[in-house]
């Protein structure tokens, strides 16, 4: 971990409360009964192996900064822990409609995807050749219910959100850039209900992030935010007084 980060992440942890020190309603159920819910599902067991089968691919893809499929498994993909509570939130939410900006080798995906297996799933990625290895993963784990997008998310989300009209779960990843991550936001805003999670990963990763963590935690329509450090969770919910919860994960 990055010095910065480190420092960053103690200074979290000293703001930070569990469920014990939430007053909350819908906050306190959140915790209670999905973060903080770590029981091993039978789902885990094997998207974990796809991972572990990833980390021991030597294959390399990308032409201008070739990787091994091993090194995007193991650096790139988000921890267990991490894409578990995302697994959980969706399975709680019950979405219709889920984006995912920033597919990587579809692990998360995999995800989200098993955990509303009802929902349609929109996933940008710009790596075309990871693409294909995505594209065999969720073939693996019998995924049929996810579209895969090959392209720039500066580009595709526009045209994406013109054709839906509710969005009830996005997860952006992937560019850690100020300007695409308040332009993501500022797009997405407008198709969120009082039902409906934004999802930012990295929100300390670099100082772009944290000013745009920042500028949507304060802006006026956002009404929950929950900071979990890894990932922060943003909600619109119109009836609920304005409120930014630090947590322990």
């Amino acid at each position: 971990m990055k010095l910065s980060l480190a420092i960053s992440f103690l200074k979290h942890q000293f703001k930070a409360k569990t469920r014990h020190g939430v007053h909350s309603p819908f906050v306190y159920r959140l915790l209670d009964e999905v973060i903080y819910d770590f029981r091993a599902k039978t789902v885990y067991q094997e998207i974990e192996q796809l991972r572990n089968d990833l980390e021991q691919n030597k294959r390399c893809i990308g032409n201008a900064e070739p990787a091994a499929v091993s090194h995007l498994a193991m650096k790139v993909s988000k921890p267990a822990k991490l894409v578990q509570l995302l697994y959980r939130l969706v399975a709680d939410l019950k979405p219709g409609t889920i984006i995912e900006l920033g597919t990587s080798l579809g692990i998360t995906t995999a995800y989200l995807a098993k955990a509303a297996p009802e929902a349609r799933l929109v996933s940008i990625m710009e790596n075309s050749e990871a693409l294909s290895i995505t594209e065999k993963n969720l073939k693996t784990l019998n995924i049929r219910n996810v579209e895969l997008l090959s392209g720039n998310s500066d580009d595709l989300l526009p045209k994406l959100l013109e054709g839906i009209p509710e969005l009830d779960f996005i997860l952006i990843d992937g560019n850690h850039s100020k300007v695409s991550i308040l332009n993501y936001f500022k797009c997405c805003l407008p198709k969120m209900s009082n039902h409906s999670m934004m999802v930012f990963k990295d929100i300390y990763q670099n100082r772009e992030m944290k000013s745009a963590w920042q500028e949507i935690k304060s802006h006026p329509e956002v009404s929950v935010t929950i900071d979990l450090f890894w990932i922060g969770l943003v909600f619109v919910r119109r009836a609920q007084r304005k409120e930014d919860f630090f947590i322990r994960f």
